[in-house]
């Protein structure tokens, strides 16, 4: 899972990294976090991200993540990260 600067949150297979953190997903899809309705789920397919657009990178329990009933998860949005 890739939560990218602009408050994105994208989940797929990571398939690619470089030193600069470029990072290539494989099947993956943007989870979009609302705050009066379910999570949509995108499919985004293969899908690259620029290393200076990646806030964080975590990995995620497959079995735990199929557990979660995103019908009911209701979220804030993610505000872009600015500099300044």
């Amino acid at each position: 899972m890739v939560l990218m600067n602009d408050g994105r949150t994208i989940v797929g297979y990571l398939r690619g990294y470089d030193q600069v953190t470029n990072i290539v997903l494989e099947d993956s899809f943007e989870r979009i976090y609302l705050p009066d309705a379910p999570v949509e789920f995108v499919p985004r397919g293969l899908y690259v991200i620029r290393g200076d657009n990646v806030a964080a990178i975590g990995e995620i329990d497959p079995d735990l993540d199929l557990e979660i009933d995103f019908q009911n998860v209701r979220g804030e949005f993610i505000l872009p990260i600015t500099h300044s």
